[in-house]
């Protein structure tokens, strides 16, 4: 996702307020956890996922599936993913 610049000031304890656009497009709610980290002049932030936090839908189950390379599938996911693939195959036919 590519997204204009923001400009957040820094207030007395170092905080800075994450836009309500950015958070609604990562779905990060509040109390959410943000992972930080520093690249040369760049601070990263990146939403940290659950563990079984599937990849496509964002359902946090039990239920759900990891697979190599660390993808997380919920059912409904891999269906999604399925149909998609299919449909894809079936245009290039």
């Amino acid at each position: 996702m590519k997204s204009k610049g923001r400009v957040r000031k820094v207030d007395q304890l170092g905080r800075v307020a994450l836009p309500s656009e950015i958070r609604r497009v990562l779905n990060i709610k509040e109390k959410g956890s943000v992972k930080i980290s520093i690249n040369e002049d760049k601070i990263i932030l990146k939403k940290k996922r659950h563990l079984l936090e599937c990849m496509v839908t964002g359902e946090i189950s039990l239920q759900n599936r990891l697979y190599s390379g660390g993808i997380v599938l919920s059912t409904r996911g891999a269906e999604i993913l399925f149909e998609q693939f299919t449909n894809e195959k079936n245009r290039e036919a």
